[in-house]
């Protein structure tokens, strides 16, 4: 096997382990989301165990992709790539702790009579279909789907302006329920910054495919 052949070997791997944590972000916000939506506390503790192995994951593969610099020392498009990866696998990361955050949230929230608005049920859907139309863009290094994921981030960032507005006027109209009305709020604000990751990651595919920087928020 060629050095080049070798090369395109570990970078393709990289690519796969990247996409498989994604997916793992992705199933610790539906766990910690169905977490807060049950008032499940053990299924959050799971959620908030299973983080640590995100974590470790995303170790793992930066320190494969920095020795994977060293060994090959990329040049041009394919030092991009790598550099691309680096970045995406820290928004992952944080993906993944913002989905801990949640599941800490219904921790604290406990057991609680209160409906949770449905509201937090379509921004995590919105959530979703962003993080998997990232990783598409992403495995396909399609700056089309990537651009969309601003559109996308404005839909996420709407609906949580919207939670925002209505638990204000629930503030003015129950005082009693601040916990419930605080834990709902930290939750919108979580599932908007794990959309904000997303949107990073779209960032980074296209400064992979044209070679410049893009603000997509």
């Amino acid at each position: 096997m060629t050095t080049r052949d070798q090369f395109q070997n570990e970078l393709d791997t990289l690519n796969e382990d990247i996409i498989k944590l994604a997916n793992a972000a992705g199933q610790a916000l539906d766990d910690a989301v169905d977490s807060f939506f049950n008032q499940d506390g053990e299924l959050a503790k799971q959620v908030i165990d299973n983080d640590k192995k995100i974590d470790r994951k995303e170790s793992e593969i930066n320190d494969r992709t920095i020795l994977l610099i060293a060994k090959q020392q990329p040049v041009a498009t394919d030092l991009r790539r790598v550099i691309t990866a680096l970045k995406i696998l820290t928004d992952i990361e944080r993906m993944g702790d913002n989905a801990k955050n949640i599941a800490k949230s219904t921790i604290r929230l406990g057991k609680n009579a209160s409906v949770i608005p449905s509201d937090l049920r379509d921004m995590h859907k919105t959530t979703k279909d962003m993080l998997y139309s990232a990783t598409q863009a992403f495995k396909y290094e399609d700056i089309t789907i990537a651009r969309k994921l601003a559109e996308m981030d404005d839909q996420v960032d709407k609906q949580y302006k919207t939670i925002i507005s209505e638990l204000l006027g629930e503030t003015a109209t129950h005082p009693d329920k601040i916990q419930y009305i605080m834990q709902i709020a930290f939750t919108a604000r979580y599932l908007e910054r794990f959309a904000d990751h997303i949107t990073n990651v779209g960032e980074s595919i296209l400064y992979l495919v044209k070679g410049e920087y893009y603000n997509l928020n």
